[in-house]
């Protein structure tokens, strides 16, 4: 090997020397300057930022606490909803079986309207039919129907029908004078409008 080419490598390795030690050097000096930023933070500064960290902290766990009460909150109307709903179908199930049984409640008040009370032959029969029709609307009472015979009453239209009206000097006006076909509610609900005549002012 020639001394040239020594020469040339040990320039080398002073020139990697020389880097690895300034690497090192830079390194020291960087640590040196963590350490002195940490140092010169005061207590009072370093008790601010724990403070805002614990803000930040309080406010995150606020965040949180108002989507579980709103999802606490969306539950409890979900459950009140369905709630009533499985109400309303208990309440109201048998309204369309109440609608078919009116008809016969009527046949039956028609047959005691006209029957002839005196007629002795036909006596007990009569009898049995009012008996029937008792029992009938206690029957229908027990589920929730109610009749609706507004005779005298003021007429009301949420409940009645108005077939007819008649001057009349003997009631104030708007009073239901007759009421020609009963009407019925379930659980408060209009089954059927009262079917009325009723009264206004004579001419």
């Amino acid at each position: 090997m020639s001394e040239q080419t020594k020469a040339q490598e040990q320039e080398q390795e002073l020139v990697q020397e020389d880097l690895q030690e300034s690497a090192v050097e830079q390194a020291e000096q960087a640590q040196e300057s963590a350490q002195t930023e940490q140092a010169e933070l005061s207590p009072e500064e370093e008790i601010a930022g724990l403070y805002a960290e614990l803000e930040a902290a309080k406010q995150t766990i606020e965040g949180q606490k108002d989507s579980v009460i709103r999802a606490a909150a969306d539950a409890e109307n979900v459950r009140r909803r369905a709630a009533q709903d499985v109400e309303k179908a208990q309440k109201f199930a048998l309204e369309k079986f109440s609608n078919e049984l009116l008809p016969v409640v009527d046949n039956l008040e028609r047959a005691i309207e006209f029957a002839d009370k005196e007629n002795e032959a036909t006596k007990s029969i009569l009898e049995g039919i009012e008996m029937t029709l008792k029992s009938f609307n206690d029957a229908l009472a027990k589920f929730g129907v109610e009749a609706v015979s507004p005779q005298g009453e003021a007429f009301n239209p949420e409940l009645h029908q108005a077939m007819s009206m008649q001057p009349s000097n003997d009631v104030s006006p708007n009073t239901v004078l007759a009421v020609m076909q009963k009407g019925y509610t379930l659980n408060g609900r209009l089954l059927r409008p009262a079917m009325v005549m009723v009264s206004k002012a004579a001419e």
